[in-house]
């Protein structure tokens, strides 16, 4: 009976790792829509309750650990504490590779770290995610003071405020705040392209998707918007 039990448990191991194994690869040859499609299923467990928090065991901390990572997106979003985005994309360890920064911003430190998830590490798909209610934003368009390195670090998401300003004649700040928001995600992958040759080059050649996504902090949902809306105009220049 104990060596029917070891056997069975020795057999649930292997399987447990082979399963781990093969989960690792996922990143390997996924084309930008697979990896999209990972996203969009992983946020709808998400909202719906449904999360089944995948490869978080000790098998996956050990397999990535010997075998290195291959995280098959890339995402920059916000620090904001409600926006993680391995819960709410429901993935584990080793899938994502992720770039963290009040605003979203898409500034030097940023832009080092997006190359090296996109060309070193290899994901096919980077999204800018920003979110509902971002306490940086609404700085920004209240023109509240701020300390000289905050300052210094919501820098990059003034023209997007400036831009929503000037367009839109409405005084309604809720407005202005929701409309600058998702001016900011475009402009921090506008950033990216301006001041990064090597992402620009990956998107021309097709061998990455750089999109744009809403996090809704309410509900729990991801409002996909897909990529720049003058993306050719920005990877011609």
């Amino acid at each position: 009976m104990k060596r029917i039990f070891a056997a069975t448990a020795v057999a649930v191991w292997i399987l447990a790792a082979w399963t781990a194994a093969m989960a690792s690869s996922a990143g390997l040859g996924l084309t930008p829509d697979d990896a999209l499609t990972k996203l969009r299923e992983g946020n709808t467990r998400f909202v719906a309750g449904a999360s089944v928090h995948p490869r978080q065991d000790a098998a996956r901390r050990s397999e990535t650990g010997q075998n290195g990572q291959h995280p098959f997106a890339t995402v920059l979003t916000c620090s904001d504490s409600r926006v993680p985005p391995e819960v709410l994309f429901d993935q584990g360890i080793g899938d994502l590779f992720v770039v963290r920064v009040a605003g979203n911003v898409a500034s030097t430190d940023e832009i080092g770290s997006i190359e090296y998830g996109a060309d070193h590490l290899g994901t096919p798909l980077v999204v800018v995610l920003a979110h509902t209610k971002c306490g940086a934003v609404t700085a920004v368009a209240k023109n509240e003071h701020v300390t000289p390195n905050i300052a210094k670090l919501v820098a990059p998401i003034v023209p997007a405020v400036q831009y929503v300003k000037t367009r839109f004649s409405t005084s309604d700040m809720d407005e202005i705040i929701s409309k600058s928001i998702e001016a900011n995600m475009w402009q921090a992958i506008a950033d990216m392209f301006a001041k990064s040759p090597v992402i620009k080059k990956l998107a021309a050649e097709g061998k990455i998707k750089v999109i744009g996504a809403l996090y809704d902090v309410d509900s729990g949902a991801v409002w996909w918007s897909g990529e720049h809306p003058s993306q050719k105009m920005l990877l011609a220049k």
